[in-house]
């Protein structure tokens, strides 16, 4: 029986006595001071790090002997050491790798017991981007008899789809295990194992599992002993065939093509603290923008990720690790590198085989390696042990091909000991940074076209199943020619090359999908995508206060923007046209523009106090022309190129329409944006009036008129007050602030803020906001009892 056991865990730093009670996850990072001079740098928001303790007292009852008792960690970021009554359980030095203690050896039964969790991040930088600290992703305990199934014991594969067989494999301790596959709570088929704990099942009118139809099995596992039953299991599969080749990728027969985007792993407001319905509610927004597939980016995807995108039908590409042996930072797992790898393999494999979503595995990210022989020689042993301990999967990796190009050649990005091999070149003015930024984005995409670069990045691409490029979308159109034996895809991307690179993913049976980067804000690199509009904030690595990368066609909060538009137009998964308008309220100042943001337009023509400003209207559509009419007068039409039309225009408040004609007049689409009304309140909108004890909930909260309609330039501080429940995180998607998330105040951004609460018992949660010169407004959230439906 595997229980939550995330409660009643007391937590301290480890040079200070003061303790406090928490509940798992926790993030100790996000309570840890930001200054400009934390070692941790932009790329860490300016986090400081730390060495903090967790503890937790329990009895541990005398029938316990007769039992397996094993504690389960999701996450622990990082160098963690977990002490059971003093003596050390397990050491792990990875920060993203899950990992279970056999408990049994040290626990004294029929008294209180202590287990202690020391994780180390103190030593920076250790990572490039904000990681979090502690215990941020779930622990559970299991209990079970001496014959037992073990924690991962339940594998099933798919052997076929027409017919449908299933190969289940039970590694248990003794015992007989027999199957029972359930399908809408029915029961289908039922067999017993053989000696060797398999069974293969042949399941009647079997419904895939795709992207289209995320049909998910349940797999009930029975052991059994003397007629006695032991331990029963239940495992949500998918059945789902992958098949690859330089024709394409298809699953279940099917040619596919992944609209994909990159993630981080931290949650926004949360920081790196996992919750299943944080996960869940990302995929679904993801998913309904016209993303089918995801990249974990560049660690492990938790638990809770790989469920949504098994329940929501997100393809997903499991990352292993940012770096191999040669490190990037000062401090990161490149010093464990070659002691961990090993486990890290299995792990992932592990935590992701009955996964229908998943469907690679990636061994890296832009790493320098494999130009020489010794990391060829590595690459080829990782892969090797991948499609040993799953040879149903592909294996591919995030290739920057002008890295790898310009190791072999001697030159390297990165220092020996970590950190750039360069220095930051800031330009005097935004006309110069842009100029600059469009000449990299057009050289990093073109850098690796030569017949040099070839030779020195094909040895290493052509060990993997499928070879994923990080901005050489240059070399699609040739590799036909060059090398017809590979299969490839786009595994990073700029997000404003996404109409060109879909063409020719449409175009080149061998280029399967483009994932660009990225497809929600996150947490640390701070301001590299963002269009900066002061003179202090031109350059790539932004200074203190920037908190957020500030690129992503989502923000933090899970609001889109003009790059998630364009994405839906391109892909063909949108409905209508999308409008949106770059924000007229800076001035006329030209902002300095990130390479890997294309723009920073929102779907809003709600300016208070910018009448008469210049505003830049884009509208994307497929289609040849668009009108664009303001409060029932055309004050435009442009030709359609790229499926894009950009106006100028001067803001004015009221109705905006945009219209799309085909190129024989007919009215195809329209979609239009109106003004908040003048007189304001708050919104206090939680995206569920009904949870269960113990789960949390998402509140949006918005300046808007009484329709609704959210007014962005009319920011207010807020203040949140939560009765009955627990403030989890409170915050804009502001990408340079001060302000902290674990407050109860906060600034509203482009009118917008988030409120995460936690709904412990059963009963009723209030959640109240004032803000300056608006009214107290609030919203009550009923908390059913865990057992109600």
């Amino acid at each position: 029986m595997r229980k939550d056991w995330n409660e009643g865990w007391m937590f301290r730093k480890f040079d200070q006595d003061e303790k406090e009670e928490v509940r798992l996850p926790h993030d100790a990072m996000l309570f840890e001071e930001r200054s400009a001079d934390q070692p941790s740098g932009s790329a860490g928001a300016f986090f400081s790090g730390g060495k903090y303790i967790y503890e937790k007292n329990f009895f541990v009852p005398l029938e316990w002997k007769e039992k397996e008792i094993t504690f389960e960690f999701e996450g622990v970021y990082k160098k963690s050491v977990v002490n059971i009554n003093g003596k050390e359980a397990n050491y792990c030095s990875h920060g993203y790798r899950p990992f279970w203690i056999k408990a049994d050896p040290f626990l004294e039964y029929g008294k209180e017991n202590t287990i202690q969790v020391i994780a180390d991040n103190s030593e920076m930088p250790n990572s490039r981007w904000y990681t979090g600290s502690g215990i941020y992703r779930p622990v559970w305990i299991w209990q079970q008899e001496k014959i037992h199934i073990l924690p991962t014991g339940v594998k099933i594969t798919t052997i076929s789809i027409d017919p449908a067989k299933i190969l289940v494999d039970v590694s248990s301790t003794g015992g007989i295990a027999t199957i029972d596959i359930i399908d809408s709570g029915e029961k289908i088929i039922s067999a017993k194992t053989d000696n060797e704990g398999r069974a293969e099942l042949t399941i009647p009118e079997a419904k895939l599992w795709s992207d289209d139809s995320p049909h998910l099995y349940e797999c009930n596992v029975t052991l059994s002993l003397n007629d006695s039953v032991i331990e029963k299991r239940s495992v949500l599969f998918g059945i789902r065939k992958i098949e690859w080749s330089p024709k394409g990728l298809f699953i279940n027969g099917k040619e596919t093509l992944l609209r994909g985007g990159c993630i981080h792993h931290d949650n926004g407001i949360l920081g790196a603290k996992t919750y299943e319905k944080s996960e869940f509610r990302r995929v679904k927004i993801l998913k309904e923008a016209g993303f089918n597939a995801l990249r974990s980016s560049h660690n492990f995807a938790s638990e809770a990720l790989v469920k949504a995108c098994d329940y929501y039908g997100m393809y997903l590409i499991d990352e292993t690790w940012d770096m191999w042996y040669s490190r990037k930072n000062k401090y990161d797992y490149a010093l464990d590198f070659k002691e961990g790898y090993h486990t890290d393999l299995k792990a992932m494999v592990e935590k992701d085989y009955n996964h229908p979503a998943v469907i690679m595995y990636s061994i890296g990210n832009e790493i320098s390696e494999p130009a020489s022989q010794e990391g060829l020689e590595l690459e080829e042993e990782i892969i090797s042990i991948l499609h040993e301990l799953d040879p149903t999967r592909p294996v591919t990796c995030g290739m920057n091909l002008m890295i790898v190009s310009m190791a072999a050649k001697g030159e390297f990005i990165y220092k020996d000991d970590g950190g750039r091999d360069e220095k930051q070149q800031l330009p005097n003015s935004s006309k110069m940074f842009n100029i600059m930024t469009s000449k990299i984005g057009v050289g990093m995409n073109h850098s690796s076209n030569s017949k040099e670069a070839n030779i020195a990045t094909s040895p290493s691409l052509d060990l993997l199943d499928i070879a994923g490029y990080n901005y050489a979308s240059g070399r699609y159109p040739l590799e036909g020619e060059a090398n017809p034996n590979r299969l490839l895809y786009g595994s990073e991307t700029f997000p404003q090359d996404i109409y060109k690179n879909w063409e020719m993913v449409k175009k080149y049976p061998y280029l399967i999908g483009d994932f660009m980067w990225t497809a929600w804000d996150y947490l640390g690199e701070v301001g590299a995508g963002a269009w900066a509009y002061s003179e202090d904030d031109i350059g790539f690595e932004k200074p203190y206060p920037w908190l957020l990368a500030d690129m992503g066609v989502f923000d933090i909060l899970g609001n889109d923007n003009g790059e998630a538009g364009y994405a839906s137009i391109v892909w063909g998964t949108a409905e209508k046209p999308y409008i949106c308008v770059q924000p007229p309220n800076h001035g006329g100042i030209e902002p300095a523009k990130s390479v890997w943001r294309g723009t920073n337009a929102l779907p809003s023509w709600s300016w208070k106090n910018c009448v008469g400003n210049d505003a830049i209207v884009e509208v994307y559509a497929d289609a040849d022309l668009i009108v664009l009419h303001l409060n029932g007068e055309e004050i435009g039409r442009q030709k359609v190129e790229e499926m894009k039309a950009l106006f100028h225009t001067r803001y004015k408040a009221g109705h905006l329409e945009a219209i799309a004609y085909n190129k024989d007049n007919y009215e195809i689409g329209r979609n239009s944006l109106t003004s908040a009304e003048e007189e304001l309140r708050v919104g206090v909108n939680p995206e569920e009036m009904k949870v269960r004890a113990g789960e949390i909930v998402y509140v949006p909260i918005k300046i808007e008129d009484k329709n609704g309609i959210v007014e962005s330039n009319a920011d207010r501080l807020l203040h949140i007050h939560v009765i009955g429940g627990e403030l989890l995180g409170f915050g804009s998607a502001n990408p340079r602030t001060e302000e902290s998330y674990v407050t109860t105040q906060c600034t509203s951004y482009y009118g917008k803020a988030l409120a995460v609460v936690l709904c412990s018992e059963p009963g009723e949660v209030t959640i109240e906001i004032e803000a300056e010169r608006l009214s107290r407004q609030k919203a009550t959230i009923e908390v059913l009892d865990k057992k109600e439906s």
